[in-house]
């Protein structure tokens, strides 16, 4: 039996890793799909690869930083839905740098992508998801979140915010009935690293990462994934304000 027949999620960074792991999750679970993201092509990819499972789905192109492309997207799926019962915010960007190199234009970069856009797109479903039944908001933060890592200044620091305004907006919406909690998950074998170039050996750190985490491997977005759907569905009922480390243990060793 699926866990969200007729249920509506909106999805950011769907175009790959865990947005996109999250969104073909959700339409094999039954749920209604709003995927947005900047690489359409991408898009209409995953639209052709659940079309198996009868869901119906909406591609929100653009950047999710800006917010008169949020508020259309915002209009767009009330046209489609009328509501929304779950969104996950899972777009975000990587950059190195530390307190000496760190252009503010790359900082901007990074809060900009990070924590803004979180901000925009909940607030602006925040009358859709009020709309919906048993609605729930999940951010995808990281470990960086809690434990400082050397040359990750600004993402770090995002990170940080957004497991903060997770927690304030879980204040916020529970009136409402409305859950919000996040992930903060380790390294995962994305294109997060790689599609601005942040690790130059991506393999030989995928390699390295694996001594840095307790399990002794990397993740997998669809284990992200599957966290995501638990904080979102009715077996998490009373968890808001959480964030949840999924870091095979990377949180509990001493920086490295």
């Amino acid at each position: 039996m699926k866990r969200f027949p007729g249920k509506v999620a909106v999805v950011t960074g769907a175009t790959s890793g865990i947005g996109r792991a999250t969104a073909a999750a959700f339409a094999a679970e039954g749920a209604h799909l709003a995927i947005a993201g900047r690489r359409v092509e991408r898009l209409r990819q995953l639209v052709d690869e659940v079309r198996e499972h009868g869901v119906r789905t909406l591609v929100l192109e653009g950047d999710v930083r800006d917010e008169p492309t949020v508020a259309v997207w915002a209009a767009h799926v009330e046209k489609e839905f009328g509501h929304a019962d779950y969104l996950v915010n899972a777009a975000g960007v990587l950059g190195g740098g530390s307190i000496f190199n760190t252009h503010h234009e790359e900082w901007d970069r990074q809060m900009d992508t990070n924590v803004r856009s979180v901000y925009l797109l909940t607030q602006a479903l925040a009358p859709l998801l009020r709309r919906g039944t048993d609605a729930a908001v999940v951010n995808v933060s990281s470990v960086t979140s809690y434990r400082a890592y050397a040359n990750l200044l600004a993402y770090c620091v995002s990170k940080a915010a957004v497991d903060m305004l997770t927690r304030c907006v879980a204040l916020d919406m529970a009136p409402h009935g409305i859950r919000v909690n996040c992930v903060n998950p380790g390294v995962v074998r994305t294109e997060l690293h790689t599609v601005t170039q942040a690790v130059a050996d991506y393999e030989g750190f995928i390699e390295r990462s694996k001594s840095t985490h307790p399990l002794g491997r990397v993740g997998h977005p669809e284990e992200i994934a599957a966290a995501i759907l638990f904080l979102c569905s009715t077996e998490a009922g009373w968890v808001t304000g959480c964030c949840l480390p999924i870091d095979g243990g990377r949180g509990l060793m001493s920086a490295r």
